[in-house]
């Protein structure tokens, strides 16, 4: 009957091995060592960048900005976006800006910022209100075709409710003043039915009870809805 080799009996067999190979092993073991520094140094840098960019945008917000302008606070806004790219406050950073630029009236420059968030962060956590912001901004131009297609996406692609909410409220405005009334009325009835709570589900209910008192009405139709604010 055959014994179980013992932890010393193993040390044993293997120590000629080891011996062999002691060179390979120091040298792999250094490797390891070089590469969990690498990894450990990399994630203590981004945590430092994330900890600056934190600062200097929650810095910017609490700031004092009655003597600047709208346009001079979102270039504020957007240099931090710039300077702290692939950061979370980055990514904040660059809609904000965006928004306050569509607050100051710059629907071109506003469009263009919150497309460039879109390119940089395709799946970033402010992804559906720039997307939001793309159709408002070119709702706002006047551009109804186009601002109709983007608010589409917006429904299509994104999950979030409010996002998805403002863009169906939008769109049905659109369908309104296009005289697309029972496609207007299917959006106001989802979005009033979906958030009966919010002001935008209630905004949306008055506007589908009115399209069902007065369906043939011609009234003009309220301007499409900016996109919601990224509130400090």
């Amino acid at each position: 009957m055959q014994l179980q080799d013992t932890p010393e009996t193993w040390l044993f067999k293997l120590w000629p091995w080891l011996e062999a190979n002691k060179i390979r092993l120091a040298w792999a073991g250094g490797i390891i060592i070089v590469a969990i520094g690498v990894i450990s140094f990399n994630s203590w840098n981004r945590e430092q960048k994330e900890i600056a960019a934190g600062q200097m945008l929650t810095e910017l917000m609490l700031s004092d900005s009655r003597h600047v302008t709208p346009e001079q606070q979102a270039g504020l806004f957007l240099k931090i976006a710039q300077d702290h790219k692939n950061t979370g406050a980055g990514e904040r950073a660059m809609t904000q800006g965006a928004a306050l630029l569509f607050d100051a009236g710059q629907y071109a420059d506003a469009q263009k910022q919150f497309q460039q968030y879109l390119d940089q962060y395709p799946g970033g956590f402010f992804a559906a209100q720039a997307a939001l912001g793309v159709a408002a901004s070119l709702a706002a131009q006047g551009k109804m075709d186009l601002a109709a297609g983007a608010y589409q996406r917006v429904i299509d692609n994104y999950s979030d409710v409010m996002a998805t909410s403002f863009a169906k409220f939008s769109l049905g405005q659109i369908d309104e003043r296009q005289g697309k009334l029972t496609e207007a009325m299917n959006l106001f009835q989802d979005v009033a039915h979906s958030n009966p709570n919010s002001s935008v589900g209630q905004e949306a209910g008055l506007h589908a009870m009115e399209l069902t008192m007065k369906p043939a009405s011609t009234q003009s139709a309220t301007a499409p809805a900016a996109p919601f604010k990224l509130s400090p």
